[in-house]
């Protein structure tokens, strides 16, 4: 059993208007269990920016954290479109989804920018939530080591190993992200293994996996040596799926 708290995070991606996120974050509290069964457990709710305020005015003074799907490296400037961890801090955010696989490939994030926010994030306080992961045809091509572990390199240059327990990884094989298909547990856990073992001090990181998380697959996860919770993308936009998998990381 590991010893780092289990982190389980709902990543509601671009859905959900601002009236519907709240509804949505008023039923997942709704279905938690009691506040003394999550004493080692941290449970977040990522929703659009348009809905932060929104959903943290539900999650406000509770058991459930406020995250936020991303963030630029800046404190401000001339930056349009972008949003600063200054901003996300005022409206009550103590997490930030970054490298998201979607963010790499739509958006084309290169690791530099990604090790920018990492930074930024940190010297504001805020908890990274770093995800990396290899695409198919890496996967088949035997390149998933390699591409994990220069990912989390290339996201964790420069930061203090002192600082590594004040963030998060996330394993998302980018094939199994909303496709149905995941990973097998086994195979999972080798490969965060692999990433853990990418710098010193990383044995106090948490890692999450991400990648087609059901409620009936989670728990062969959370048994997995490496694993320290979930990032629930598609799932977590149902209250009784998203609060069931919280029940299975409150109880491994």
């Amino acid at each position: 059993m590991s010893e780092r708290h289990r982190l389980v995070v709902g990543n509601w991606k671009m859905h959900e208007t601002a009236g519907q996120a709240e509804n949505l974050a008023r039923a997942v509290l709704a279905a938690l269990p009691p506040l003394d069964a999550r004493a080692h457990s941290e449970v977040v709710l990522a929703p659009p920016f348009t809905a932060l305020a929104a959903v943290h005015a539900v999650v406000a003074d509770s058991v459930v954290a406020l995250g936020a799907q991303n963030m630029h490296w800046g404190e401000s400037g001339a930056y349009t479109g972008e949003i600063s961890a200054p901003m996300l801090l005022d409206l009550g955010v103590r997490y930030v989804i970054l490298g998201h696989s979607e963010r790499r490939r739509y958006f084309h994030e290169s690791d530099e920018e990604i090790n920018r926010k990492v930074r930024a994030a940190l010297s504001h306080g805020l908890m990274p939530i770093v995800a990396v992961g290899e695409t198919a045809d890496e996967r088949d091509t035997g390149m998933t080591d390699a591409r994990v572990v220069a990912q989390t390199s290339a996201a964790l240059d420069g930061v203090e190993p002192a600082n590594l327990a004040r963030l998060a990884l996330a394993y998302e094989p980018v094939w199994a992200i909303g496709t149905g298909r995941n990973c097998p547990p086994a195979e999972a856990d080798r490969v965060m293994g692999c990433i853990r073992g990418t710098l010193p001090g990383l044995e106090h990181t948490r890692i999450l996996y991400g990648g087609s998380v059901t409620p009936a697959n989670f728990a062969s996860y959370l048994a997995c040596e490496n694993c320290d919770g979930g990032l629930i993308g598609g799932a977590s936009l149902d209250a009784n799926a998203f609060v069931q998998l919280a029940i299975l990381a409150l109880a491994a």
